[in-house]
């Protein structure tokens, strides 16, 4: 009663000194919602110290190993039958890293880490739970045996790949044709093709309709290939035919490398992209170069394709762990400057090509942000649950199955008594389904109806002098 009787000789104080209108509802408004407003509880769950890492490419190889080298039990899950992801597909980085040994130094020390176990041949079957405490239902293994996993965080780093661009400038219809990563395998293998000219066109499948973003590192891997060629074969002529040239960071230098050994580029637009024909077992390219404001017209003995970095299929994941993604496929994080790594919901962070195009020490910063956030929930003892959430009163309640159908996170039940039933623990506080209950039987605790209803009516009637001499009598 003391606040209230302090808000209304807030009113009053206001009304003397001549405030304006807009004040005097306002504060009128904030009376009434103190005059209902009910305390928020919490209460303490255990956290399961385990953490679920969904993918065992290098972001998920990276996040298992941080997350062991902090003591924290670890399950990682892999759907193929060996770990590496799009590592198994890369030799060298543009700086000279040796990709092929990094791969296989990180896989051992996976195998061998007592906290880590890997499951291979992995397929994720059903999830539920609440952040410190999830679990979830794997099939693993050749035989496909079903086991249970609890744990308290997930790292979803399931990985993208390169897109394979069939019935495009030839692909998959002549064997010249290839992507930047099979021209890699075979410049590694020794089985390419003799050759005096190699195209490369960039932006293939990526900066469309269809995808409109780009890819970020079909460039520098173009040019990491394109000076392969080079240094093996200087009198070859290597032509990059590109739209933008996206070399960022350090990797400029690079570029200026790649002219400097007389790679030659040639800018194309988007209304008037490469033509490839194929003829008498020749390919054929013409192509409009806006610098010269005319068509050029030249035959190459191999052509490749900078394709696009698309997720892999992830749709069933983001269902049953109901994570949000964007219009192009990939994981959607909760806020891009404030939550970079985590998901909406909490207690699930996401890293590596799952999230967007990125290379492989962007992955690696990425897994190591998701485990040290993943860390402060892991590292506490308990953690509270409750706050705003949505809370059920029994006696108005005609277990009608609204809110058990509109609610995106399945919380709501129909208990043993027949009436809804919310887990305060694993509801978000979205209303939903308080604005959909036709009963009036749920409330969003701190969001009440009576709080609504009475700043409405505090909005719209003058109540000020009733309440304060309610108040002073």
């Amino acid at each position: 009663m003391a606040n209230i009787r302090d808000q209304c000789s807030w009113v009053h104080m206001h009304e003397k000194a001549g405030a304006t209108e807009k004040a005097k509802a306002l504060v009128r408004m904030a009376v009434m919602n103190a005059n209902n407003i009910k305390p928020l509880k919490d209460i303490m769950l255990d956290v399961n110290k385990k953490a679920l890492v969904v993918g065992g490419g290098m972001a998920g190889m990276t996040a298992a190993l941080k997350l062991a080298n902090q003591n924290f039990e670890v399950f990682l899950i892999e759907q193929e039958d060996s770990l590496g992801g799009n590592l198994k597909h890369i030799f060298s980085t543009i700086d000279g890293l040796d990709v092929r040994s990094f791969m296989k130094e990180t896989i051992e020390r996976v195998d061998s880490h007592p906290l880590i176990h890997v499951e291979t041949e992995a397929q994720i079957i059903d999830h539920t739970g609440f952040r410190g405490n999830f679990e979830t239902g794997i099939e693993a293994g050749p035989l496909k045996k079903y086991k249970k996993i609890n744990h308290g965080i997930i790292v979803l780093a399931t990985g993208g790949e390169e897109y394979k661009p069939n019935g495009m400038f030839l692909y998959g219809e002549n064997e010249k044709v290839l992507t930047q990563t099979e021209l890699e395998s075979q410049i590694i293998s020794g089985r390419l093709p003799r050759y005096e000219r190699v195209t490369m066109i960039q932006c293939v499948g990526s900066r469309n309709e269809a995808r409109p973003y780009c890819s970020r590192i079909c460039c520098s891997t173009a040019i990491k290939n394109a000076i392969t060629l080079k240094e093996q074969k200087p009198e070859a002529d290597v032509v990059i035919l590109f739209r933008d040239i996206m070399t960022y960071g350090f990797l400029e230098k690079y570029y200026l490398k790649a002219r400097r050994l007389g790679i030659r580029f040639v800018r194309f637009e988007k209304a008037n992209p490469p033509i490839v024909n194929n003829g008498n077992g020749v390919l054929a390219i013409t192509c409009f170069d806006p610098f010269v404001t005319e068509e050029v017209s030249f035959t190459t003995d191999l052509l490749v394709l900078s394709c696009a970095i698309v997720p892999r299929d992830n749709e069933a994941i983001a269902t049953l762990f109901k994570v949000p993604r964007t219009i192009d496929g990939f994981f959607l994080e909760a806020h891009m400057k404030l939550r970079p790594v985590d998901f909406p919901s909490d207690g699930m962070f996401l890293a590596g090509l799952c999230h967007s195009p990125k290379n492989i020490r962007e992955s690696i910063a990425q897994a190591e942000a998701a485990v040290a956030r993943g860390i402060t929930i892991l590292s506490k003892d308990q953690i509270a649950a409750g706050g705003v959430v949505a809370r059920v009163e029994p006696e108005k309640c005609a277990a009608c199955l609204t809110c058990v159908r509109v609610c995106p996170y399945s919380v709501p039940v129909i208990n043993e008594k027949g009436d809804a039933e919310i887990d305060i623990s694993k509801c978000k506080g979205c209303g939903i389904c308080v604005a959909e209950c036709p009963a009036g039987a749920i409330d969003l605790m701190h969001y009440r109806d009576a709080q609504i209803i009475g700043k409405a009516k505090s909005l719209f009637s003058e109540v000020t002098g009733d309440m304060v001499a309610e108040c002073e009598s």
